[in-house]
């Protein structure tokens, strides 16, 4: 079924979806009977999450001990932490260890162990699940959250790589008081307790580095404390082990998501017009660190249940058959809509607009 039968042009948007979501389905059964190992979907999640965990854990091992440049270590642990993301998505998705509740919740914190720049899994399950109901409105919070459907500007730039510094833009956006203290209460429910020590940190190695830099260039060096410097030395170390890592993974996969999503014109429950497929060439920098995102999360709107590695190998046929079907591949123009859809441009096949026209 990699090909498709069904004409385009006799088909609404429901029966689009449906047909995508069979060449895709079938894809998928096709690769498990080929390769059995698929199969065991538990133990490849097991697997791959620990592989990520000790790929972090080796990299900083060799940062520590010398044996690796501190550039490479961030890099290789942002990559390492983009599979845990993966994981995790999954995972609320119940797609590992489903009835088996203490290695299910294991994972979930192990992942989230792994990225503390999150909020809370457990939470963040209810807000994709509801991401799925509504994408592309205003209730869809988890994309609203990463800046989907902000206009382009210093504050989206702010707000795409840092979670609480989105929170807090909205924070002072919000025009009643009441508004602001709902906000206030939200992150830190939300955010409590692992990203307000990460990003906590992140601002304090920032303040620490910026403020020797500006007393170095008046000539004024800072007198700094044996304890201050002390503690800054394990929060650089922090740096490049897990803080740094994770906040160039939040700003890929942010950017790359918050832009593949469109929102605010969308029609309610029309899968096809929820995203479009982000793949061009000058992407690969940050799909590096999100884990080929743009190019794959889309599949994931059309066909809920399989993980993440399943996405990547039926990428070649789900790719053809969206195309085909007239979901839209590298619409750069959202950068400038602010993700808006534009109802007038409809997603259906150039031919069928041809034939309406």
């Amino acid at each position: 079924m990699e090909g498709t039968s069904a004409s385009p042009q006799r088909l609404n948007a429901a029966q689009r979806s449906a047909h995508i979501r069979e060449v895709v389905l079938a894809k998928g059964v096709e690769l498990r009977k080929r390769y059995p190992i698929l199969n065991h979907q538990d133990a490849l999640g097991a697997g791959i999450l620990a592989f990520a965990l000790a790929g972090m854990i080796g990299s900083a091992a060799l940062y520590l001990t010398g044996y690796m440049a501190w550039w490479v270590c961030l890099l290789l642990n942002a990559f390492f932490a983009s599979l845990t993301h993966e994981l995790e998505h999954d995972l609320i998705h119940s797609m590992y260890f489903r009835k088996q509740r203490v290695p299910h919740n294991l994972m979930m914190g192990l992942v989230w162990l792994a990225r503390p720049s999150t909020i809370n899994p457990w939470i963040r399950r209810h807000l994709h699940l509801n991401h799925h109901k509504v994408s592309g409105t205003e209730t869809d919070m988890e994309e609203r959250a990463i800046t989907n459907g902000e206009p382009w500007g210093f504050a989206r730039l702010l707000m795409v790589g840092d979670n609480v510094m989105s929170a807090f833009i909205r924070m002072l956006r919000a025009k009643t008081w009441e508004h602001k203290f709902s906000i206030i209460k939200r992150a830190l429910k939300v955010y409590a307790p692992l990203a307000l020590v990460h990003w906590g940190a992140w601002y304090v190695f920032l303040g620490f580095h910026a403020a020797n830099g500006i007393a170095h260039l008046i000539g004024a060096p800072i007198e700094w404390s044996a304890t201050t410097l002390s503690v800054m030395q394990v929060i650089d170390i922090a740096a490049v082990v897990i803080i740094g890592p994770n906040v160039l993974r939040t700003f890929c996969l942010h950017f790359v998501s918050s832009n593949m999503h469109y929102y605010g014109d969308v029609e309610p429950g029309n899968v096809m017009q929820q995203t479009q497929v982000l793949n061009a060439w000058w992407l690969w920098p940050l799909q590096a660190f999100c884990f080929n995102f743009g190019s794959t999360h889309g599949i994931h709107h059309f066909v809920v249940k399989e993980p993440f590695y399943i996405r990547q190998m039926t990428a070649p046929v789900a790719h053809r058959v969206m195309r085909e079907m007239g979901v839209r591949f590298n619409d750069i123009g959202t950068f400038a809509r602010a993700n808006r859809f534009v109802r007038k441009e409809t997603v259906e096949p150039q031919e069928v607009r041809a034939a309406r026209a």
